[in-house]
């Protein structure tokens, strides 16, 4: 069941995705060489709380996971396409970082992801995180009244088709507002005017997964969480939460 949201309860979303920014702001200015993935948990861990938030990552088990999720954030590095678990691996000079983050504060959910390099980035990495921006900005200009679910993911995957990335096919965007996974679901390719369509009040988190070795293949690791790509070649990973309204998107998880 798809819910449309009232202004009251998107500006209570905005708060949520305040929220989220301010940990994934805090998350990104601690990365640094040599810092444990584990550190940026607590960090976001430290932001969640002095707001009053809730992670609705943490113990979150959908049914493809064997446990419940540890942490408040999703670490991926390198290869590591999403839900990679924050452990004890130190970030080195180069490393591709994803990070994503939810909070639920006063009954309401934001989601978001960034990508960014530590230390000396190299320049194949810094086309690959421009192009996923490229991709979600797209996507967010393209959830207007009037179209469909189905003119975001075109306008996603024509973008990642350009780029000559790759995308995981099982994976997207989705629903989200009193929970963090709800019904529409947002997949990153698609054919324009299909799917469900786009009213005032529809929310969802829009996030294209690119890889750059042009492949669609990834890989589960072994702590049955971690997807990375089948090739060993580069990810990245940028979401926003975003409401659909009269006045065009609006972005929920903006600094």
């Amino acid at each position: 069941m798809v819910e449309i949201k009232s202004d009251t309860a998107l500006d209570a979303m905005r708060e949520a995705g305040r929220v989220v920014a301010r940990a994934l702001g805090a998350v990104r200015e601690a990365a640094a060489v040599g810092v444990r993935l584990r550190t940026l948990d607590e960090v976001a861990r430290t932001v969640l709380a002095e707001a009053g938030a809730r992670s609705p990552f943490l113990g979150y088990r959908p049914s493809f996971a064997p446990t419940p999720f540890p942490a408040v954030i999703c670490a991926s590095v390198n290869d590591a396409l999403v839900h990679g678990i924050p452990d004890e691996y130190k970030l080195r000079d180069g490393d591709l970082v994803s990070i994503d983050c939810g909070a639920e504060l006063d009954g309401w959910t934001g989601d978001a992801a960034i990508s960014f390099t530590v230390g000396t980035a190299r320049p194949d990495d810094l086309r690959l995180i421009e192009a996923t921006q490229r991709a979600l900005d797209a996507g967010i200009a393209a959830a207007t009244v009037g179209n469909r679910i189905g003119d975001i993911s075109h306008a996603v995957g024509g973008v990642v088709r350009e780029a000559a990335c790759g995308m995981p096919a099982d994976f997207g965007g989705h629903g989200i507002g009193r929970r963090m996974h709800e019904d529409p679901h947002v997949p990153n390719h698609g054919r324009p005017g299909r799917g469900f369509p786009l009213r005032p009040g529809l929310t969802l988190a829009i996030e294209p997964m690119l890889m750059a070795g042009g492949r669609d293949a990834y890989v589960t690791a072994p702590d049955g969480w971690t997807l990375r790509t089948s090739d060993g070649t580069r990810a990245a990973h940028i979401e926003h939460t975003i409401a659909v309204t009269q006045d065009g998107p609006r972005i929920l998880t903006l600094p």
